[in-house]
């Protein structure tokens, strides 16, 4: 139980970045982020309404960072993922969200003010080196000439983004239940998310997207965040964290086999370059202990 319950929450998550380039073609990125934020808020409703009312004077003191924290992880780490998913690849997609706890780190000196250590840097330049490497396709020199896809870019954007929604939540502590704060950052994602619904192509969820929603919606929103805040529970935060280094490899088996994607020499070599350098970060964050 102790190691089924964070790999488990990682494999869903590993598959739902399969959903975001399988719902390209059926659902418009726009309405997927609605959907997904909207069915979730159903399914928790009968949960989380009672203690939402019981803790109603906290929850509405925090509603501006609650706001704010939706924003950052739910309307742009998440639903920009949708849009990123037209003009990348899922692998692409998994290796650049393995960068956020190395973007944390730095976020951590400006947001918590605490030290950067040589190690840290080292990881850092490590990490970034092994993107450039991986989304260059082992050509560098390239990223000076034509940049990087669209979708590369905004999956930064996401990273970053969720990097920061990580340090906030150290820096704001909340005297609300974890699932109080979920319910209600998802409720204003909703809310933010209306105007993208409305400027979609279309709004129509269509019969074989039905799976798609439901999943990001039941699964990576509801299962997986429930599965995960146990295993923190029952392992720690530390050592079931380590476990999110796994999301980049899953993702890319699951897309050779779901998607025909291929895993090139760049992916091996900037992926394990990223890795190596995110693990040295966390390394500088939580020293062994002799």
């Amino acid at each position: 139980m102790p190691v089924f319950l964070p790999f488990a929450a990682v494999s869903i998550w590993a598959m739902n970045t399969i959903v975001n380039k399988m719902a390209v073609v059926v659902i418009a990125p726009g309405a997927m982020a609605f959907y997904r934020w909207f069915f979730a808020i159903l399914v928790l409703t009968p949960f989380c309404l009672p203690p939402l009312w019981r803790q109603r004077r906290a929850v509405f003191k925090l509603a501006p960072r609650l706001a704010v924290l939706a924003s950052l992880g739910m309307v742009i780490n998440q639903s920009v993922a949708y849009f990123a998913a037209q003009t990348t690849t899922a692998t692409n997609m998994a290796l650049i969200m393995s960068l956020v706890p190395m973007l944390s780190l730095l976020f951590s000196v400006w947001f918590l003010h605490q030290p950067l250590t040589r190690i840290a840097i080292a990881g850092a330049i490590l990490s970034f080196s092994g993107l450039g490497y991986m989304l260059t396709q082992g050509q560098p020199m390239a990223l000076f000439e034509s940049g990087v896809t669209a979708g590369d870019g905004l999956m930064l954007i996401c990273a970053s983004a969720y990097a920061l929604y990580c340090v906030l939540l150290k820096r704001w502590p909340m005297s609300i239940s974890n699932w109080v704060s979920v319910y209600v950052q998802a409720l204003f994602a909703v809310l933010m998310l209306l105007p993208v619904l409305y400027a979609a192509p279309s709004a129509d969820i269509v019969p074989d997207a039905y799976p798609l929603v439901g999943f990001a919606a039941v699964g990576a929103s509801v299962l997986a965040p429930a599965l995960w805040l146990n295993a923190i529970a029952l392992n720690g935060a530390s050592r079931t964290a380590m476990y999110m280094n796994l999301l980049p490899v899953l993702t890319a088996g699951i897309a050779m086999i779901w998607l025909d994607e291929v895993l090139t020499h760049y992916h091996l070599i900037g992926g394990s370059l990223v890795l190596l350098g995110v693990g040295l970060s966390q390394r500088a964050t939580h020293p062994t202990r002799g």
